[in-house]
């Protein structure tokens, strides 16, 4: 069954959202918002992403971090309004 990971979150401080950030993009996870994150993940995949989450944020107070897991039709099954693209610089991110 194919799986992605949902990442939205609300951090303040502007380095650790930036780690943040660049630390989903290394696991494969693509920009869908300023502060979302989504892609496909497997079980370890999964683990991984929430332990490097919680590494990051240690030691940091007011960060929201939240991790939904997706089947393949629950995501086939999202409604769009607006735009699908998020430009982030050159070579935005898509999912489609």
């Amino acid at each position: 069954m194919e799986l992605y990971a949902l990442v939205i979150y609300d951090i303040t401080d502007d380095g650790l959202r930036n780690d943040i950030a660049a630390f989903l993009k290394a696991q494969g996870l693509t920009r869908i918002q300023k502060s979302a994150f989504i892609g496909p993940t497997t079980p370890g995949n999964l683990r991984n992403i929430e332990a490097g989450v919680r590494r990051l944020i240690r030691g940091f107070s007011n960060v929201n971090v939240q991790i939904y897991l997706l089947t393949h039709a629950c995501f086939n099954s999202r409604i769009i309004i607006g735009d699908l693209r998020y430009e982030e610089g050159e070579g935005g991110g898509i999912i489609t």
